[in-house]
């Protein structure tokens, strides 16, 4: 469902699946149109229509439907929502981006980023089958903490089972490229299991997947990349679990799990294309040296909530939360040491390892005798340790760096004139500490010596908004907002090149705080939703990524300045059943590359998305349903970029079909219908001469899904 409602205050409430209000039962399919959904992202149990937040909810219908088709909650955001960019087809994130800057991905709220050393693989830390709905907060913001410069991904998992005795659902599904060749064959195996007994619930499901390799337009394999490593001809093995109580009407205790795993096979090696004679990188069966490429999340929280506790609502959580995730091998230069073998024929790989510890509370209630005004108080805390290592070696290339966060907010939300007018505001203070070990660089670096130090930051982060319903089915709002994030820091550290280097004196911990300025407005009205949002967000001391040779990006502080338009129509026809929507992505962003104080050219394509169009169309009769959309990504000049990153643009069209059959659902989906032969976005616009990531886009993919529930 589209709301586009405002950015809201830094922080309110901590709200987990267990809020005051079950979001889900309010919540229509996309376009929908209900006001009064609580969105648990936003941290406060107030509706969505009292706060100046742009938000989009994907409810499991839409999100189900959508990974039928491309296989990832990450492709299933990217496609619906005009704003995020087009996604690399890869594991790694880098340069994917929610209104030009980086999302914070996260599942019931537990942020999953790692702000020290950012593996960019947080759009996978748990399986889709999993995951009851997505909610997508829009705009710098400090909700949730360090990371949401772009907004939050918050990922919400399956609910309790309100019936007493068993119930749950299986998924059977097959995939396979254009061609039914075995090599591009998957499969996907899920179970989910629920059981309740008075105020007793538990869950529990696992899943497995295989993916073959991915074939373009042209039945050609997709090049491999042989740094960040890929999604492609890996499998995954996911558990979830959760076991709640519910202590009263009104309070609930819960801890839920869950671990997911995903592994390379290793079946093929990569191979060069050429930029110059339009030939795309590709594959041979061949094995590469080394562990195979792995991505590991574990995950652990553990929430007590009560809705009425003194005529408010408390929450309190805490959660443990590990990452471990190995990197493809390769001869790279940047592994080079003549100490341990000649030069050019080093194999290394790395391996990113964080551990983060962390607790919320927080208390929400009107005020006595104002019952128009809400309160909220919290503090959350946040503790971080990561190391970067190279697995064949055993050399250090991160060192094993601390993170503390310790945040205290507060907000404030008045209704005026019996909601016609609401005002929002509070603020959120960061209290940031980093330790970092004495440590000594690659040979490549110089094999420099580096002190150790414990540099820090604090900053208050304001916020406030406000949004006017004149008349049912109208609103308008306003809002400014400050989100934060801090530079990779292991990009950072591991490229300290010079001599007498400490710390203390030298790591830059000045935070990049994005101030996030909108107006919007959103009409409801019978059949027709429709929304226009105008944004602008800016950072004196941004984070550009700037990639070298070898596909490594490191990080340039330089102001950084996104300005954006988003339009978006939905409206239900006179056929019953039928539904048109449409939506629409303008987005511009400049910087200052040479220190002058001007921005003298665009942000490329590892910073900022395409415009955008989507148009789609559902039906739904009976037992049947059908999907069809399309993506027009736009071309576009980067001013002041080599001539050669320009964008060229392509469209992608797909097709999902659905019959309900007891007891369950068929379904047939079909990514890319038309079979377009494209180059990704990132491999048109970054490393005009590098051959090995001149990577084509998927081609026509069919997937066939049997879902029962029981």
């Amino acid at each position: 469902m589209k709301f586009v409602v405002g950015v809201v205050a830094a922080s309110a409430i901590w709200a987990t699946g267990a809020a005051a209000q079950d979001p889900h039962d309010e919540t229509d399919a996309p376009g929908g149109g209900r006001a009064d959904v609580v969105v648990t992202a936003a941290r406060t149990t107030l509706p969505a229509s009292a706060l100046p937040l742009t938000v989009d909810v994907i409810d499991r219908e839409t999100l189900s439907r959508q990974v039928a088709v491309s296989g990832s909650v990450v492709d299933a955001v990217s496609a619906l929502l005009p704003a995020f960019s087009p996604t690399r087809e890869k594991i790694t994130g880098v340069g994917e981006t929610l209104r030009g800057r980086s999302p914070l991905y996260a599942i019931n709220g537990i942020p999953q980023t790692t702000p020290i050393r950012d593996g960019a693989r947080d759009g996978y830390t748990i399986d889709p089958f999993f995951i009851d709905r997505v909610e997508v907060i829009y705009g710098s913001n400090a909700l949730q903490g360090i990371g949401a410069t772009g907004g939050v991904v918050n990922q919400v998992t399956v609910r309790p089972a309100k019936q007493d005795g068993w119930s749950g659902r299986a998924l059977l599904q097959g995939n396979t490229g254009d061609d039914l060749s075995g090599a591009s064959l998957g499969g996907k195996l899920g179970a989910l299991v629920n059981f309740r007994s008075g105020r007793f619930d538990a869950t529990t499901g696992v899943a497995f997947e295989r993916r073959g390799v991915f074939l373009d337009g042209r039945g050609r394999r997709i090049g491999y990349d042989g740094n960040q490593s890929e999604v492609q001809d890996t499998d995954t093995l996911s558990f979830f679990g959760r076991v709640g109580v519910d202590l009263s009407d009104t309070a609930r205790i819960e801890v839920v799990a869950n671990r997911f795993r995903l592994e390379g096979n290793n079946h093929y090696v990569p191979v060069e294309g050429s930029r110059a004679r339009g030939i795309p990188a590709t594959t041979r069966p061949g094995r590469t040296p080394g562990q195979p490429s792995t991505g590991i999340a574990q995950m652990v929280s553990a929430s007590l909530t009560d809705r009425d506790l003194a005529d408010g609502a408390l929450t309190l959580q805490g959660f443990y939360n590990r990452t471990s995730d190995t990197f493809a091998g390769a001869i790279l230069a940047t592994f080079q040491d003549a100490r341990i073998a000649p030069v050019g024929t080093l194999f290394d790989q790395s391996r990113n390892v964080s551990r983060k510890l962390g607790g919320k509370v927080s208390y929400e209630r009107t005020v006595p005798g104002l019952e128009a005004l809400t309160m909220t108080a919290g503090f959350d805390a946040l503790f971080d340790r990561t190391a970067q290592t190279l697995v064949q070696t055993n050399r250090t290339w991160v060192p094993r760096t601390d993170f503390r966060s310790l945040a205290p907010f507060g907000q404030a939300n008045l209704k005026l004139f019996d909601g016609v007018v609401r005002l929002a505001g509070g603020v959120r203070y960061e209290n940031v500490r980093l330790d970092v070990p004495d440590y000594t660089t690659l040979a490549t670096s110089g094999a420099q010596f580096v002190t150790g130090g414990k540099p820090a930051f604090s900053r208050a982060l304001w916020n406030g908004g406000v949004v006017v319903e004149p008349v049912e089915g109208v609103r308008a709002y306003g809002s400014y907002a400050e989100g934060y994030t801090i530079a990779d820091i292991g990009r950072v550290l591991r490229a300290v090149s010079q001599p007498g280097v400490r710390i203390a004196t030298y790591l830059d911990l000045t935070p990049v705080i994005s101030n996030n300025r909108e107006v919007g407005v959103e009409i409801t009205q019978g059949p027709l939703v429709a929304s226009a949002t105008y944004y602008r967000s800016s950072s004196d001391a941004g984070q550009v990524l700037v990639r070298n040779d070898e596909g490594i990006f490191n990080v340039n502080r330089q102001p950084v300045d996104i300005a954006g338009l988003e339009l978006n129509l939905d409206v239900r026809l006179p056929l019953p059943g039928l539904k048109v929507g449409t939506g629409y992505s303008h987005v511009t962003g400049r910087t200052d590359t040479d220190g002058d104080g001007r921005l003298d050219a665009d942000l490329d394509g590892a910073n900022i998305s395409p415009d955008r169009l989507n148009l789609n169309l559902d039906y739904a009769t009976g037992r049947l349903s059908v999907r069809a959309q399309g993506r027009w990504y736009l071309s576009r000049r980067f001013q002041g970029q080599p001539i050669a990153n320009d964008f060229a643009g392509y469209r992608l069209f797909d097709a999902y079909l659905a019959y309900d059959v007891a007891p369950g659902r068929v379904m047939l989906g079909v990514q890319n219908l038309g079979n377009t032969d494209y180059v990704t976005y990132y491999s048109d616009t970054q490393g005009p001469t590098d051959n090995s990531r001149f990577y084509t886009g998927r081609g026509r993919n069919i997937t066939l899904s049997w879902q029962a529930r029981f």
